[in-house]
């Protein structure tokens, strides 16, 4: 069996960070998959892990001083970025993100990745306020715009104690974004559309019908279609989340709204419907805050159904994009109404998840979901909201494969 990394070369660079511990663990995963692995580690780095403990697990030696005797008469860090296949720097510290930005080479970490011509991948790593700082975002976008992949970082708590972005990713996070590089891009030169998130429907100018979607799943899959190739455009109700690297996002508040900017994206040949829409919606949004008075009955409002976006995607006619993927949250019977709801949207995939308080899967970076079509059901084990949205991407790749091999053979008859 080929493995996914065979006769691969990873330069790993291990700058400062508590997170640097994770690096030892994306050793591992490199190797298990057949890829070579080679380290750098800076001098911060080596506060919180060391060279015999990279060495050990690489299996080769651990490169630490721009000044070494033995390493620089071989020009180490012209040798180590001309023999790497890629360029991992994980955990990428604030300061490493910025001497990457400005070119600076003052130790052998950024002298290798300035002397490189190879792509890089950077796993962010910070407290949440350095990632939020307009000198960090200003640094990242250089770094984006220059073709850097970004891993990460993803929203948890810091070891400051402190929880927003800045978290590195899990190494199997980062993992997976090591082999999506190395393999092609099947979606190239096709069109996605991904929904996202809540609807907040108005009650007044303050109060509103909402739910708890984090919209973490669905800004997931909408990398996960950007790094396959595809041109992508998300459709994102109210969330916390920053606009994924790649992707055009339209922000909206309602499900009018949302329906709106999902007719104005089409056509498409791909539409995943992962936002949790409301279902009802105010009749009539008062204009001025509804007012409590003493010994008041609490006001009666009225509800009219809101326009079912995924139904309208999935409606056969001209337009209808070639896959269409539905999500079902269920807290009972997750399978029963996955099932009803496929049949019932004409959709080609509803991708089923239990929203039970026991699965806490609002804001979780996990989740757990059944995979179903009009054929069959498959059982995904819980994992990381970015692997299986790749996992959920390669499906999508190799159904549309699976179409225009079909096509050619009606054609070649």
């Amino acid at each position: 069996m080929i493995q996914p990394l065979e006769n691969k070369n990873i330069l790993l660079i291990v700058s400062g960070g508590i997170a640097a511990y994770k690096s030892l663990e994306l050793i591992r995963l490199i190797k298990k998959g057949g890829g070579q692995v080679r380290c750098i580690l800076t001098q911060g780095g080596s506060q919180f892990v060391t060279p015999l403990s990279l060495a050990t697990l690489s299996e080769n030696p651990v490169y630490t001083d721009l000044f070494s005797l033995k390493d620089e008469t071989e020009m180490g860090h012209i040798r180590l970025s001309r023999e790497a296949d890629l360029i991992v720097v994980a955990p990428a510290s604030a300061d490493i993100i910025a001497k990457m930005a400005h070119g600076m080479a003052g130790d052998l970490a950024t002298a290798t990745l300035l002397a490189s011509d190879k792509p890089i991948i950077a796993a962010p790593a910070m407290n949440p306020q350095m990632w939020e700082h307009e000198a960090t975002q200003s640094n990242i976008r250089t770094l984006t715009e220059r073709g850097i992949t970004l891993a990460g970082p993803g929203c948890g708590d810091t070891a400051c104690g402190e929880t927003g972005m800045g978290r590195m990713s899990e190494p199997e996070e980062i993992f997976s974004t090591i082999i999506a590089h190395f393999h092609e891009q099947p979606l190239k030169g096709l069109k996605a559309l991904v929904t996202a998130g809540p609807t907040f429907e108005p009650i007044d100018p303050v109060r509103f019908i909402g739910n708890r979607s984090s919209g973490k799943q669905g800004y997931a899959i909408a990398t996960a279609l950007y790094e396959a190739g595809a041109e992508v455009t998300l459709i994102s109700g109210p969330t916390a989340l920053q606009n994924p690297v790649g992707v055009r996002v339209v922000r909206v508040e309602t499900a009018e709204e949302m329906l709106n900017a999902c007719i104005s994206a089409l056509p498409v040949q791909i539409a995943l419907c992962a936002a949790a829409v409301s279902d009802w919606a105010p009749q009539e949004a008062k204009t001025a805050k509804i007012k409590k008075r003493r010994n008041q009955t609490p006001p009666a409002i009225a509800l009219k159904e809101n326009p079912d976006i995924l139904a309208r995607l999935a409606k056969d006619g001209p337009n209808r994009p070639d896959i269409v993927v539905g999500f079902a949250a269920e807290t009972e019977n997750v399978l029963e109404n996955a099932r009803e709801k496929l049949a019932r949207k004409n959709c080609d995939f509803i991708v089923a998840n239990e929203i039970s308080p026991a699965e806490k899967v609002f804001g979780a970076d996990e989740n757990r979901v059944h995979l179903i079509s009009a054929h069959e059901s498959e059982e995904w084990p819980r994992a990381g909201k970015k692997i299986i949205a790749r996992k959920l991407v390669r499906r999508i790749a190799q159904m549309l494969n699976d179409f225009d091999n079909a096509a050619k053979v009606e054609a070649a008859e």
